[in-house]
């Protein structure tokens, strides 16, 4: 059943929501469907062909590129928690889905959010010591280094996404089916509850404040300490230092940028429609953008892509 009466009380506990997505017209539907579609193949092959460059490519073991092979990752297993069930609602119009199942894409969204923002405040840190520290950087930053940053980071947003979970598991809904979201977002779902939300929503921010803000502070702090000492190089060799934090600085820019008109932006106010837009950008368009960056910007991908193609040929050939 769908919907229970709850003993004693005037209310009706709610099994199942309804994602209304993007809008009620038919007609749109598979104009949407396309789009989202085409996203979520060029997200996947994009993120794809990054890990395979770096794993088949020695000249990319490094520090760097092993935090970019964590991110490609990172980002096809985020875009897998969103865009197929988003795609099989627009295919079918069946836009329900249980409170369990929303509750458990939930979960497995926040882990990899939280990852990704560790992952990248981990770039900038080694981008902060190749610059900074050009001469102890081999020694500062080795293969024992990144794997203990890299699953410290699973083991703490794990952690941390299951102490918040396990509380959303806790909470009854029964104010309202419909969720006016294309995912089950935190603030999205919470309205609809009826149970106390305060201790949730007080985790919530606890976490927010240090998986997001902390590590947006650290992040900033690098870049003044990188563009600082980029400013005292000579000009001739600015432009080589700057291009290799180039592109994760773009990165950097966009996920922040469009992460704030997402969270922060809705408190001082903002149309639920423009909410929705800047969450596509945070959430589907971000991922598929990311490999377009460094394939375009850098230049040891570049060589790398480079390579590859040439040996195709040469096989080809044969």
């Amino acid at each position: 059943p769908m919907m229970e009466k709850v003993e004693g009380r005037n209310q009706t506990i709610i099994t199942e929501f309804i994602l209304l997505g993007f809008g009620e017209g038919p007609e749109l539907q598979p104009l949407l469907f396309f789009v989202f579609f085409v996203i979520y193949f060029v997200t996947l092959t994009g993120n794809l062909f990054i890990i395979a460059l770096v794993v088949a490519d020695q000249h990319l073991h490094t520090p760097m590129y092993f935090f970019l092979w964590n991110l490609a990752f990172l980002e096809t297993s985020y875009t897998c928690t969103i865009l197929p069930r988003l795609l099989a609602s627009l295919l079918t119009g069946d836009r329900a889905i249980s409170v369990k199942g929303c509750l458990v894409q939930f979960y497995f969204f926040g882990i990899l959010a939280t990852i990704e923002i560790i992952i990248l405040t981990a770039m900038s840190y080694d981008r902060y010591l190749a610059i900074y520290h050009p001469l102890r950087y081999t020694a500062l930053m080795n293969v024992r280094v990144c794997s203990q940053l890299v699953a410290g980071s699973w083991m703490v947003s794990i952690v941390t996404c299951t102490i918040v979970d396990s509380f959303m598991f806790q909470l009854t809904f029964c104010n309202s089916r419909e969720i006016d979201h294309f995912f089950c977002d935190f603030t999205s779902m919470l309205p609809l509850s009826c149970s106390d939300t305060q201790t949730v929503q007080l985790l919530a921010l606890i976490a927010a404040v240090i998986w997001t803000v902390v590590p947006f502070l650290l992040t900033l702090a690098s870049y003044v300490c990188i563009i600082s000492a980029i400013l005292k190089i000579p000009s001739n060799g600015r432009q080589k230092a700057f291009s290799t934090c180039s592109s994760h600085l773009m990165v950097v820019t966009l996920h922040y940028g469009i992460s704030f008109a997402v969270y922060v932006v809705p408190i001082v106010s903002a149309p639920k429609v423009s909410q929705k837009v800047f969450s596509v950008f945070c959430t589907v368009l971000t991922p598929m953008i990311n490999p377009i960056i460094y394939c375009l910007r850098n230049k040891e991908v570049n060589e790398s892509l480079r390579k590859a193609v040439c040996k195709l040929v040469a096989v080809r050939h044969r």
